[in-house]
């Protein structure tokens, strides 16, 4: 049984989550609170799981009650607030400062039932989350030094990440350790639509390459990564000498869009053995057959180990099938990656 907390200044979001959540056999709600002063009572009291956490609220805000939390008295915890532009980089810092996850209250582009399947899977990942791995999460990461420039020509290569819950602190790492000619790179990351855009800036101003968020037609090149936006699929394509992607409603899979296995199926299909395929902390089976693709199509592969991820759920489903040729720590994926972009130049030349 998982034992939430929910905290949250709207009486109306209490009762209306403590509601949704008591329907589940395996989820307990112990309690709410209006704020994070009763919030932390009610930890002590209570023992709670999971904690779902407004970002607004009095007394104190939430940032600053995640950020003591994380230090004293680590839990999981869901970020459940209202998303808009201005406000992305709050949620950011909220996924910096160690929350498992970061989801909107619903909006006109969105439904209660959606916002609601998304609090389920969240609570459950949480639920799983090392304390070990969380407080990690929640500690600036160390600094990384400038990577060494790949010395061969990478225009006809594809680096492809995939990654969920815990993905935004292990790709900055990954990517910070990244040189800023990398091939060309594509990445999912599972957030909510409008999120990925500030997501991306916030890269794009940490990297070596460029980020950003991914547009239709845009040209997959390297020293360029772009970045899935939320509530679409991304795929990748081929146009004549060159790699494109797009970008594309459809429906979910695996309960997400954008979908990892959406982007690596098309990636084994077009970029075959010019690939490396990269999967991250996140829970759930997506990615793991698109990894088992991009393998059985001749790229090179590589999965996030146990130790080392907020949620071994991806990773873990992906070693299963026999999709990951190494399996490394994150701090060591950057390595991994140049090092399967170095080792085999004639096995990743253009097809």
């Amino acid at each position: 049984m998982i034992k939430v907390l929910v905290v949250d200044d709207s009486a109306l979001v209490r009762k209306v989550l403590t509601t949704e959540l008591s329907r589940y056999e395996d989820i307990e709600v112990v309690g709410s609170a209006v704020d994070p002063y009763s919030a932390r009572d009610k930890i002590v009291r209570l023992k709670p799981d999971v904690i779902t956490l407004d970002l607004e609220m009095p007394r104190m805000d939430g940032l600053s009650f995640l950020a003591k939390l994380m230090q004293y008295h680590p839990i999981p915890v869901v970020v459940v607030s209202s998303l808009t532009p201005e406000r992305n980089e709050t949620a950011l810092k909220a996924l910096e400062l160690g929350a498992v996850e970061v989801l909107s209250k619903p909006s006109p582009h969105s439904t209660t039932e959606d916002m609601h399947r998304a609090l389920l899977r969240a609570i459950r990942a949480a639920s799983k989350v090392k304390f070990t791995s969380l407080v990690s999460a929640a500690a600036p990461a160390a600094p990384a030094g400038p990577a060494p420039e790949l010395k061969f020509l990478t225009t006809h290569k594809i680096l492809a990440i995939g990654a969920s819950t815990g993905g935004t602190v292990a790709l900055e790492a990954v990517l910070t350790r990244l040189p800023a000619n990398i091939p060309g790179t594509v990445i999912v990351q599972h957030m909510p639509e409008g999120f990925t855009a500030s997501f991306a800036q916030r890269l794009d101003s940490l990297c070596e390459m460029e980020v950003r968020e991914a547009k239709d037609m845009d040209f997959v090149v390297p020293g360029c990564v772009l970045i899935a936006p939320g509530n679409k699929h991304m795929i990748l394509q081929r146009s004549g000498g060159n790699y494109i992607v797009r970008v594309k409603d459809g429906p979910p899979v695996h309960h997400q869009r954008p979908a990892v296995d959406v982007l690596f199926e098309t990636v084994a299909q077009n970029a075959g053995r010019n690939a490396v395929g990269v999967i991250l902390t996140g829970m759930g089976a997506d990615g793991a057959k698109g990894l088992l693709d991009i393998k059985n199509a001749g790229g090179y592969t590589i999965a996030q180990d146990e130790k080392s991820c907020l949620v071994f759920g991806m990773p873990k489903e992906a070693i299963k099938l026999g999709a990951a040729q190494e399996i490394v720590p994150l701090l060591a994926v950057p390595q991994a990656v140049l090092k399967a972009f170095s080792a085999q130049p004639a096995a990743l030349k253009a097809a």
